[in-house]
């Protein structure tokens, strides 16, 4: 018997694609449609009845998209999702979309294809017309990344406020020449962390130098890489705010490289209070995320959307801290006491 994925192959499109042809023809173009339906045909391709009877019932399975599943970050946000799913009876599946925004929208396609009950998302690189819509039809929850204005239940810190948090920490100990590594400028979470940024700096009054501003890609090696440039310069910052844990253990490990040591020549402070923040020395001043009550509390909230419960509050916002250590310059400036 043929399957949905020979039409696929046939076609040279995805299966989810096969199965929007199927559910919602309107959402594919024209040329798409007319390769698909060929194909259905050229090999009598027929839905299979015992999946026809599986969609008009619950899967008990959630899914929970991540654009990374080899970023340690979300390890502790997956563990609430699943904790709370398994208290619940229900099991969770994982999608890892590798920052694909394609990808990212093919795993949402199960949700019209019944294979899933509901869907935590990670990430929130698609189209907000189209993720609204999907989720006026579905149980759909958005957590760690969002898009303003959306009404899609949304769990989350102030990215911009724990981001002006961290840069004050470095302003008041005394740097004045701050830079920042960010992530990639594509992603809300980028921007919001160098708002914050800006923000700290200008209400300062604190000069913010374009070449200061250094685009990473959320890995170790760009963090280095990135701190290499800042080092290069001229007039080199004294101090730098990385988007993230992992890319400013890079940055460290730039500065020891070029002969240099942090915190006695450059300050920095990193975000997201990864175990690798105290891995190696000097420990990184970072902004501590609740990982695992966001996914607990993600998965709380899909909960209710599957029972078709209304929720009066779509917008969590949950509390960070600044959890300061020595790699800022912090034990050096106050008399070498420890911070927490």
């Amino acid at each position: 018997m043929m399957k949905m994925s020979d039409v696929a192959k046939l076609a040279n499109v995805s299966p989810a694609t096969v199965s929007r042809v199927l559910r919602q023809p309107e959402l594919v173009s024209e040329e798409t449609k007319r390769k698909v339906l060929g194909a259905i045909k050229e090999v009598n391709y027929q839905p299979h009845l015992i999946a026809r009877q599986f969609r008009t019932k619950e899967t008990k399975i959630i899914l929970v998209v991540v654009p990374d599943i080899t970023s340690p970050f979300f390890s502790k946000v997956l563990r609430g999702i699943e904790h709370t799913a398994v208290e619940n009876g229900y099991q969770v599946i994982l999608g890892d979309t590798e920052n694909i925004i394609e990808r990212e929208r093919e795993y949402i396609d199960l949700l019209y294809q019944k294979q899933v009950d509901g869907m935590v998302l990670l990430t929130a690189r698609s189209d907000k017309t189209h993720l609204e819509k999907i989720s006026n039809q579905f149980p759909m929850v958005l957590a760690c990344e969002y898009i303003d204005g959306l009404e899609i239940p949304t769990v989350s810190i102030d990215n911009v406020s724990s981001a002006r948090k961290v840069t004050e920490h470095l302003i008041k100990l005394g740097h004045t020449k701050i830079a920042h590594i960010s992530g990639p400028m594509n992603v809300i979470l980028s921007r919001d962390r160098f708002r914050g940024y800006e923000q700290a700096m200008m209400s300062y009054a604190l000069n913010i130098d374009s070449a200061f501003i250094q685009e990473g890609d959320f890995s170790i090696e760009s963090g280095y890489n990135q701190m290499i440039k800042l080092l290069s310069l001229e007039n080199a910052p004294t101090g730098v705010f990385v988007f993230n844990d992992e890319m400013a253990l890079g940055a460290i490990k730039a500065v020891k490289d070029s002969g240099m040591k942090v915190p006695e020549d450059i300050g920095i402070v990193g975000f997201d209070n990864l175990n690798i923040a105290t891995m190696f020395e000097p420990y990184i001043t970072t902004i501590d995320q609740p990982k695992y009550e966001i996914g607990k509390k993600a998965m709380n909230l899909l909960l209710k959307l599957m029972k078709g419960e209304s929720l009066q509050k779509k917008r969590f916002v949950l509390k960070d801290e600044l959890v300061i250590r020595e790699s800022c310059g912090y034990s050096r400036t106050l008399n070498n006491s420890t911070g927490s």
